[in-house]
């Protein structure tokens, strides 16, 4: 398929490669010079703008930080939907406000274009591997059609809902997931200051009745896992601050329900903490030094 993937970063870099691999034919777009010339070195064509990239596509994959960059890319006047032509498959995997996508639904539903809302989950290692986890809010006709590109991608589809659905899963899976994470350091920072080993102790707890997915493949202290971002400074991964979004995200749904998440909303303020200290750009897991004993040796 002829394919358009803008948003090349660490998840969308890797994800528009396997669809790559696959052998679509894929044409990139980023801001990031980096990015784009990480993704050409491998081979896929990069456009000079979005519109390039969408020119004459039948498939457009976003992955996008936030609800703002979405809005700018499809809507209004000078937006991609007033461009794209009817028959048009969009595919937005950015995380997002729910009522975003339900609003650049309804603008493509006008414009015979159809559209999903299918944010992942599953980190860099997941995009990598292609083995995400896909969230899907939107028509289950039109999921059918993204389903064997979403395949090449991932290894696990969730058709969520209708449109928005996809977005209210992920929230809901990120606040769990930043909750997790908070708990799982604190867990691993105690027993690191009893004198206890930290992978004797994560593989104690990820048998245990505390086994999690940080224990299982992202374990936040350095050295435990060779591959985590905890072991390569938190670089790369999923940074502080797009938890910090997601949390936000979370809140503000919560808010608009009436629905009672306390410790999502405490997960959100530690995070904001952490990123105020200066880690906004390193990955979540590093909210584990906010928990470490300083080692004075």
């Amino acid at each position: 398929m002829d394919i358009a993937f803008i948003g090349l970063g660490n998840m969308g870099g890797p994800m528009a490669l396997n669809l790559h691999k696959a052998g679509h034919d894929v044409r990139a777009f980023d801001l990031s010079a980096a990015a784009c010339d990480r993704l050409r070195a491998d081979g896929v064509p990069v456009a000079a703008l979005a519109a390039e990239a969408a020119a004459g596509a039948e498939v457009v994959v976003s992955m996008l930080p936030a609800s703002a960059h979405v809005e700018s890319l499809y809507l209004g006047d000078a937006g991609l939907l007033a461009q794209l032509a009817a028959g048009t498959l969009l595919v937005d995997c950015s995380t997002i406000s729910a009522a975003t996508a339900r609003a650049v639904a309804a603008a493509a539903t006008a414009r015979g274009i159809d559209c999903l809302d299918a944010p992942v989950s599953g980190g860099t290692g997941g995009a990598i591997a292609g083995t995400l986890t896909f969230m899907v809010g939107g028509p289950a006709a039109a999921l059918e059609r993204a389903r064997p590109l979403l395949e090449k991608m991932g290894a696990n589809i969730f058709h969520a809902g209708d449109a928005g659905a996809g977005q209210t899963a992920k929230i809901c899976n990120n606040m769990l997931l930043g909750i997790l994470m908070i708990g799982t350091s604190e867990a691993i920072a105690l027993g690191v200051a009893n004198g206890l080993d930290p992978k004797v102790l994560s593989e104690i707890m990820r048998r245990s009745s505390g086994g999690n997915w940080a224990l299982e493949k992202y374990n936040p202290l350095p050295g435990v896992m060779e591959a985590a971002p905890a072991s390569k400074g938190y670089a790369g991964g999923f940074g502080t601050d797009l938890m910090l979004k997601d949390l936000g995200l979370a809140q503000e749904n919560a808010a608009a329900v009436r629905a009672a998440t306390p410790l999502g909303g405490l997960a959100r303020s530690l995070y904001a903490a952490h990123s105020l200290a200066g880690h906004g750009g390193l990955d979540f897991s590093s909210v584990i030094r906010m928990v470490q004993k300083p080692d004075r040796s």
